[in-house]
């Protein structure tokens, strides 16, 4: 099979294994590129992004560039790769830089396209209720995920998945598909096919996406929290403060409360929505480590609120 020069394009650690496939493939990767690095933790030092980090151990060079313009552009002009391989950068490729490698941008992407188009499919397919999820590998165009595909797999939400949890499985198994479609347009037998069905978006969260809304069903809460953590996180306000909610279960053996009334029922704390009441499993008062949301309930005093807001 011939081998293709490649130069990858990702930053999260979602990447990270695609750049480890294809790195110990029979394939080239010219250079790497990455978001600059940015403040981290509470002291906000300077820290590389996770494809940095690998493609340095990896001793792949590095080159890091908030936008795919201007000198990333010229750089991999020099390259003159074959192929371009995006995985989460977190940027658009634009022209003339969409154009540069012979064979164009290939994107993978961690929905079943066209659901999903964005940049948190993973996210808003939990939050949405999907039962069913996938990764798709296309043809990167100027229009937003909308190019043809190359390849998909399919891959069941779990009842009680994360968007974190999640995310790292479809990364694995998407890297794997990934190099398919490599070695496949490494030996001319890729083919590509127009995405069909539905589009539906999935634009980027933000930290008021996590507010809870505890007149929606039971269901819909527990969905938004899964599909929220680790990030932004799920969030409700009691007495004027904020808390996370970092694990919960539907209680369907509980009586109904009045939607975002707190109640200790034994050794459970309870929520009502819509429709069953949310055992909450794990918070995170501000300020606080994550604890027993039991445990964090007995702890407050006798007179504070118990509805949230």
């Amino acid at each position: 099979m011939p081998s293709l020069s490649l130069v990858f394009a990702g930053s999260p650690a979602a990447a990270v294994p695609s750049l480890r496939v294809l790195a110990g493939s029979d394939h080239r990767i010219s250079a790497v590129l990455t978001r600059e690095d940015a403040p981290h933790g509470r002291r906000g030092t300077l820290t590389a992004t996770p494809v940095a980090q690998a493609a340095s151990e990896l001793g792949i060079r590095v080159i890091r560039a908030n936008r795919l313009a201007g000198e990333a552009t010229d750089v991999v002009a020099e390259l003159a790769p074959d192929l371009g391989v995006i995985v989460a950068y977190g940027g658009l490729v634009r022209e003339p830089l969409l154009s540069t490698p012979r064979l164009g941008w290939i994107n993978l992407h961690f929905s079943l396209l066209p659901r999903w188009r964005g940049a948190a499919p993973v996210q808003r397919s939990i939050i949405a209720g999907d039962d069913l999820t996938g990764a798709t590998v296309f043809q990167l165009v100027p229009e937003l995920d909308a190019g043809d595909i190359y390849g998909q797999l399919t891959q069941p939400i779990g009842a009680l998945e994360t968007a974190g949890h999640l995310l790292a499985s479809l990364a694995d198994t998407g890297a794997e598909l990934l190099l398919r479609v490599v070695d496949n347009l490494a030996d001319g037998t890729a083919r590509a096919e127009p995405q069909a069905g539905d589009v539906t978006v999935a634009p980027k969260l933000v930290l008021e996406d996590g507010r809870i809304d505890w007149s929606t069903s039971a269901i819909s809460v527990a969905n938004l929290v899964r599909g929220v953590t680790p990030e932004p996180g799920a969030f409700t306000t009691l007495d004027g403060t904020r808390v996370k909610v970092l694990d919960s279960a539907i209680a369907r053996d509980a009586p109904r409360l009045e939607a975002g009334v707190f109640e200790l029922d034994g050794r459970r704390l309870l929520a009502g929505t819509a429709t069953d009441p949310l055992e909450l499993l794990t918070v995170q008062p501000a300020g606080k480590k994550p604890m027993s949301a039991s445990d964090w309930w007995r702890g407050r005093p006798a007179d504070a609120g118990r509805v949230a807001q």
